[in-house]
């Protein structure tokens, strides 16, 4: 009897151990995380990871923000918000150059938590992609990706100073081709929609870019929309089936679901899942992935990962986990096994 009791009770210990190990261990990748705000301002690495171990992220994407606020003389206080009827944006290629001196101070501990993306540069500049190597061959090994490249985003459009960027400018096109010899996953921000009217006018300088580039993978933030785009014209009923359209297309596309996607796309009114984007990521389970897009303040990670769970429990397990951790995870772990990259 005793040795049956002593059995259970190591049966129970391990089932225990097994139990808080399933329980802490992190249910996220976030693949869209900023680590500075509109003006380059951080809270920094350490409050990053600490708010990433609350919100159980593993591991994240991280880039700089290619623009910066401009504090002109006709402002008397710091402008806040993006707002304002002349340009108040500039690129900023200083972004880059900070995050990988932060990350080069980190143990490599850290640093293995983070996957690096190259962000600050003007998209309509044809300077851009000698530069982006210049940057790959003073930092060789740190860089995992491209992106946030910021095209057709509403008022932020508006407000940065020079010639509007748009996904298939000739710029980005030699940019697309140096990600693809580079094995370099690009992450692309271009509006499916301008901001005056709810059609997709947009979707074909999307289409362009990555039919002329098949060798390299695009990730499409927010499948094309944006909160401006949200309050303006609402949930766009067009938009899920432009979504499978691409996905079937073109299997060098992945869809971001961060910021704007969540509401009023994947969630209803009341916060339920709809099943129309349910079934289409369940159709594609390994082309989604989850971000917080984040910039520079990371308090509210955890609640902004965690508003994705009724959605995330509506999908099958397999592509639930695929969804939150695995995808984004795959994608960066299948470029670094494409052989060595040519320059």
């Amino acid at each position: 009897m005793s040795g049956i009791l002593m059995m259970a009770g190591c049966l129970a210990g391990v089932w225990s151990a097994d139990t808080r190990a399933a329980a802490s261990e992190p249910g996220y990748v976030d693949s869209h995380l900023h680590y500075v705000d509109f003006v380059q301002r951080s809270e920094g690495l350490e409050a990053l990871v600490e708010a990433m171990d609350r919100a159980g992220v593993a591991q994240a994407q991280l880039m700089g923000l290619a623009v910066t606020r401009k504090w002109s003389t006709q402002f008397q206080h710091p402008p806040r918000a993006l707002e304002g009827d002349t340009p108040a944006l500039y690129w900023y290629s200083a972004t880059d150059y900070r995050l990988a001196a932060e990350l080069s101070r980190a143990s490599p501990e850290v640093r293995e938590r983070f996957y690096p993306f190259i962000s600050g540069f003007n998209p309509t500049d044809r300077h851009a992609s000698e530069r982006i190597a210049r940057l790959l061959s003073l930092y060789p090994g740190l860089w995992r990706g491209i992106g946030e490249i910021l095209t057709r985003h509403d008022e932020l459009s508006r407000l940065t100073e020079g010639e509007t960027a748009r996904a298939d400018h000739p710029a980005l096109m030699a940019v697309y081709a140096l990600a693809g010899r580079r094995h370099l996953p690009v992450l692309l921000h271009s509006n499916v929609a301008p901001v005056d009217a709810a059609e997709p006018r947009y979707l074909p300088e999307l289409e362009r870019a990555i039919a002329a580039n098949p060798d390299t993978t695009f990730i499409w933030a927010h499948a094309g929309t944006s909160e401006v785009l949200n309050q303006r014209h609402g949930k766009l009923a067009w938009l899920n089936a432009t979504v499978a359209r691409l996905l079937e297309r073109y299997p060098n596309l992945y869809v971001d679901l961060s910021w704007s996607v969540l509401h009023p796309y994947l969630l209803d009114g009341r916060g339920e899942a709809r099943e129309t984007w349910v079934a289409l990521v369940e159709r594609y389970p390994t082309r989604f992935m989850l971000g917080s897009d984040l910039v520079g303040h990371f308090g509210p990670l955890g609640r902004v990962m965690d508003g994705f769970r009724p959605f995330l429990d509506e999908l099958d397990g397999s592509t639930s986990r695929a969804v939150a951790q695995d995808n984004f995870r795959r994608l960066m772990d299948q470029a670094s096994r494409r052989g060595p990259a040519t320059p």
